[in-house]
């Protein structure tokens, strides 16, 4: 026991040594602060001296026995105190002065046993409660928020300013949630009193101008719904402005939560315009019917008509001229109205887009190769570029349809819908003559074709479903081509109506199995676009029920990719109902069960911005393939080997990968056993769409997406790097950002051509319908770069006409009314050909280049037309410049930045804004853009007058 004892001695021995200048270190310490504080009260003016010595008299009255004086203290006390909070600058003096006491003003609240001066006293505690926090000792945590919950809780407490509230504010949240944490039941917690102080600071808020503390508040207590009753005419605007701009940051139930209230408060305060575009992305046809059930204005019911009509949406009203404007019934005239005025009605040739004459060549001009297929990519340029005008120079002349093969007369002759989309009465008569003609091709063509010009217009007679719906039968005598062309073009024509004849005219055909899978394929993409975010039960149960069916061999088809697609439409923008459906896909019991289940994720949560989504999306994309897996068995088979050699394998082994051509790759897939390969290269793929997917909803998010696409790029399998730069043209379509397409144009020179080929793709989806130059010219070159590679040419070539898309008109961007709307049709559209390019050599490359129209419904005019209370365009002055972020700024600030003034119709860039010049007239929409409807200021003085 000996050396025991020695050495718990030597231990003492360290202690008091080292105990020795701690104690000498804290005694200095409080040497110091003395004489520091003893400083603080020789340097005290006169006037805090008195001050000082008031308020400590005042205190020592609160400690006699005279119960008498107690109530003329505290309130002495309490208006020195309130007196200098008016200010928050710096510490309030008498804070400052009184904070040495707040123990002794404790240990009287303790011992007092008059309830009405314990509620007084709690009242002050609760503000010399500031002074002190959880660093001063665990007992003085939230001290402020202990003693204003033990004193009265009603609207007084407003006399005690902006901070002390504030941080009462703070503390509740705090309290709150530790309350949710504890896991004990709400009566079993203060969250009821807690909720009621609350419901007394908001009204605070509100009136002083802090509406975003009011909000916060509400959100961390979960009554954010109860907003609606402290809300009036001169705080609506800026708490609406800011509970919008917070839901991409939200996580759920949270976002819709604030989406319904803000819906609430613009309707009570009658901003129809505003109340309608948050019914929208709700996707409630309920709260969309009680926005027009607000007003019998007939004008505001046409204006919100026209806000609907840029949705697609299938909205019914028993107002025949209200459900025009639904209808888009007048969309081609305004659109030809535009580009009249515009000056743009002569029709352009690709050579115009080509500019051969600009091509310096040893290999001589590209566009002179005579090819059936490069002729088809002139019909497609000639199409992108003229579309909507209804006049053109190429296909006039029929012989150019025969200058095209197979699949291509086909698309040629569709390409008729395109250039005179929304006008259903010239398109339909213009593509009847074609349906007369000996050749199927050509037929299917016109088939397709009344499809396209059909787009976004729902007339009541529906003519294009008249015409395409006696060649849609499951007779396999049939010409496939005929039926697949009908089937797509009622899919496009028909995309967000919800029409019930399309159902019924489909919903067999997916289910029938004496036809083909490609028709069945097509059959569920065209009602996924039909009936886009409604999650429509008959046809989510018949897709699974098909795939369910299935052999393996058949989920194994390029085309079941359309059939999971279609399901995934279903169910666009609604991920709060899409648990049963996932539980379901579980049942399935095949490698595509995955494939699935991304699909379906990834439609349901696209532009919320989900960073719980995103996560867990990028995760996928690190999976190792099956590949992978071998490799790293072999590397493990050497137990000696290091973790440095380990590293080196694998990095070895992922050039190696990243170096494989498209050939060995394919070679590689057939020798490998089947299921686990298909799994892995097909759900990778589409959990990179499902990244730019997602992000695209959420600036910042946007930014971050283009990072982890460069990372993808970096490291990524194969089919990954062919998803990146179809994701990336997704989050940023029709937004030409230099960054974005310098990027891409490097990859348009990658080794593995598929990816060449989507980065091309990709250029055209960011610059649509931009006439941006310095992309005109990227693409120029690379079409003198694959002069030799018909395939990337071809691509080049649509990507050109894609960037001038009706001549610089139009838009492919799914987002609009200031861009706070997802359009799910336009995105679903923009969502289809992609999932066709991340195989383009099966599609678009092949026999099926017509999935290339599905492209349609997305196409919007980025215009701006004023019209009055006729629905005649008129003209009249408006200011256009760069959007501002205006939430929470104080006073009025500009809303618009760089502004040029225009006399309309006028053209809207991305990202910018329209403001009317003066007050002459009134807007009944709440953003400029699209069809807006104005009517004439009463009250306007024209000051030159």
């Amino acid at each position: 026991m000996a050396p025991v004892e020695d050495t718990s001695k030597a231990n003492k021995t360290v202690d008091d040594a080292t105990a020795a200048p701690i104690d000498l270190k804290e005694k200095e310490k409080s040497k110091k602060k003395d004489e520091k504080n003893a400083s603080e009260e020789e340097e005290l003016s006169e006037e805090d001296q008195q001050l000082k010595s008031e308020l400590e008299l005042l205190v020592e009255k609160l400690t006699e026995n005279n119960e008498s004086l107690y109530e003329s203290s505290l309130e002495s006390l309490k208006t020195f105190i309130r007196d200098s909070t008016s200010s928050m600058t710096a510490v309030p003096k008498p804070l400052k002065f009184l904070r040495s006491h707040y123990p002794t003003l404790t240990n009287l609240y303790t011992k007092w046993q008059d309830e009405a001066l314990k509620s007084k006293l709690a009242d002050i505690l609760s503000v010399l409660g500031m002074t002190y926090s959880e660093d001063d000792g665990a007992e003085y945590k939230r001290e402020s928020l202990k003693y204003r919950l033990l004193s009265n809780i009603d609207s007084s407490i407003g006399e005690w300013g902006h901070e002390y509230l504030r941080y009462l504010s703070l503390g509740i949240g705090e309290e709150y949630q530790d309350n949710l944490d504890s896991g004990l039941n709400r009566d079993e917690t203060n969250s009821d009193v807690l909720v009621k102080l609350s419901l007394e600071i908001v009204p605070y808020f509100l009136k002083h101008n802090a509406e975003a503390e009011a909000v916060d508040l509400l959100l961390e207590v979960e009554e954010i719904q109860k907003l609606t009753q402290f809300v009036d005419k001169d705080t609506f605007n800026r708490v609406c402005l800011y509970m919008v701009s917070c839901v991409p940051l939200l996580a759920p139930p949270d976002d819709l939560a604030f989406l319904h209230t803000a819906f609430s408060i613009y309707l009570a305060n009658d901003q129809l315009p505003q109340a309608l575009a948050l019914a929208i992305r709700l996707g409630d046809d309920y709260l969309i019917q009680s926005v027009f059930d607000a007003t019998n204005d007939e004008l505001v019911q046409k204006q919100l008509g026209f806000v609907l009509g840029r949705q697609n949406s299938c909205f019914k009203v028993d107002n025949e001229s209200v459900q025009e404007c639904i209808s888009n019934v007048k969309l081609s005239e305004y659109y030809k109205y535009l580009v009249g005025e515009l000056n743009l009605l002569q029709p352009k040739v690709p050579e115009d887009i080509y500019k051969s004459h600009l091509e310096n060549s040893t290999f001589g001009s590209s566009s002179r190769l005579e090819s059936a297929k490069q002729n088809l990519a002139a019909s497609f340029v000639n199409a992108f570029v003229n579309t909507g005008y209804g006049s053109e120079k190429l296909i006039r002349d029929e012989k150019w349809i025969y200058r095209t093969k197979g699949e291509g007369m086909l698309s040629t002759t569709a390409s008729l819908g395109l250039i005179n989309l929304w006008d259903i009465n010239d398109g339909l008569q213009i593509l009847d003559k074609h349906l007369y003609s000996e050749q199927n091709d050509v037929k299917a063509g016109a088939l397709l074709g009344m499809g396209i010009s059909s787009t976004s217009v729902h007339d009541e007679v529906d003519p294009a479903l008249l015409l395409l719906q006696d060649h849609i039968n499951s007779d396999s005598k049939v010409d496939s081509k005929m039926i697949t062309a009908a089937i797509t073009g009622i899919g496009i024509a028909f995309a967000g109506s919800e029409n019930e004849d399309v159902l019924n005219l489909l919903l067999p055909l997916v289910s029938e199995p004496s036809v083909s899978l490609e028709i069945q394929s097509l059959s569920a993409l065209a009602l996924g676009h039909v009936y886009v975010g409604t999650c429509n039960g008959d046809i989510t149960s018949t897709i699974l029920q098909t795939l369910l069916e299935k052999e393996f061999e058949d989920l194994s088809s390029k085309w079941i990719r359309f059939m999971s697609l279609g399901l995934g439409l279903l169910y666009m923008g609604k991920y709060e109902q899409v648990d049963d459906v996932l539980e379901t896909i579980d049942a399935i019991d095949d490698p595509i069960s995955k494939t699935l289940k991304v699909l379906v994720t990834i439609c349901s949560y696209a532009g919320t911005g989900n960073v719980l989504q995103l996560q867990s999306l990028l995760q996928m994309c690190t999976i190792k393939t099956k590949d992978d897996d071998e490799d790293e068995d072999e590397d493990n088979g050497d137990e000696e080997e290091s973790g440095e050699a380990k590293k080196e394998g694998e990095s070895a082994t992922a050039a190696s990968t990243t170096n494989t051509t498209t050939e060995e790759k394919e070679e590689t897939t057939k020798k490998s056993d089947g299921p686990k390969q298909l799994e892995d290269e097909t759900y990778q793929g589409y959990a990179v769409l499902g990244v730019g997917l997602v992000s695209m909803g959420e600036e910042i998010g946007q930014e971050m997406s283009l990072r982890h696409f460069d990372h993808l790029m970096h490291y990524g399998s194969p089919l990954i790097k062919r998803a990146v730069p179809l994701a990336m043209g997704l989050v940023s379509a029709s937004n030409a950002q230099m960054k974005v397409f310098d990027t891409l144009s490097r990859y348009s020179h990658d080794q593995d051509l598929t990816v060449a080929y989507n980065a091309i793709f990709g250029m055209g989806l960011v610059g649509a319908g931009t006439n941006n130059a310095r992309l005109a010219q990227l693409l120029r070159q690379l079409a003198l770069y694959y002069v030799n590679d018909q395939n990337a040419l071809f691509l080049t070539r649509i990507s050109q006409g894609l960037v001038h898309l009706g001549k610089g008109t139009l838009t492919l961007s799914p987002f609009n009314t200031d861009r706070q709307v997802l359009s799910k049709v336009s995105l679903a559209s923009l969502l289809t050909v992609g999932v066709a390019l991340l195989d383009p050599t099966a599609f678009i490359l092949d026999q099926h280049s017509s999935l290339l129209y599905y492209i349609t419904p997305s196409i919007k005019p980025r215009m701006l037309v004023t019209v009055d209370e006729e629905l005649n365009p008129i003209k009249v002055n408006v200011r256009v410049g760069q959007a501002v972020d205006v939430v929470g700024q104080a006073g009025k600030p500009k809303t618009i930045t760089g502004w040029v003034t225009h006399s309309t119709p006028v053209l809207l860039g991305y990202g910018e804004r329209a403001e009317l010049e003066n007050d002459e007239y009134l807007s009944l929409a709440s953003s400029l853009e699209g069809v807006v409807i104005l009517k004439k200021n009463p009250d306007y003085m024209d000051v030159d007058a």
